[in-house]
């Protein structure tokens, strides 16, 4: 199944105004809160996710960052959300880590998947 679609304006527009309002506690080592406007923790009714950035050193020049990313709003499992998924989790990768080498890991029902980012 194609998750990828057209964007059309509208989406633009949402994707642009909640990568704008997107906020997150850094925290390393513990989970890092995400609050997206719109969105929030259905029992809690607090940051929609999570995120947990992790060093994993090989030898002593080669570095990655594992990244996890943990939805918890119920919307977004949706599959009309996937790309707005998208860009928040590239959003959070950008801010969190400034595209370093890292390795992306998005549990958020169907809309789950792994990603890649190198320099």
């Amino acid at each position: 199944m194609n998750k990828i679609k057209d964007i059309t304006p509208e989406d633009v527009e949402k994707i642009q105004t909640v990568n704008k309002g997107m906020s997150f506690t850094k925290n390393f080592r513990s989970a890092t809160f995400v609050f997206i406007p719109g969105f929030k923790d259905p029992i809690t009714e607090g940051a929609a996710g999570k995120a947990i950035a992790h060093y994993n050193l090989y030898g002593n020049k080669d570095m990655f960052i594992n990244t996890t990313v943990i939805m918890d709003d119920q919307a977004l499992f949706k599959e009309e959300n996937f790309q707005l998924l998208y860009s928040i989790c590239d959003e959070l990768v950008n801010r969190l880590v400034g595209y370093a080498n890292t390795l992306l890991s998005v549990h958020v029902g169907s809309n789950s998947y792994n990603a890649e980012y190198k320099r």
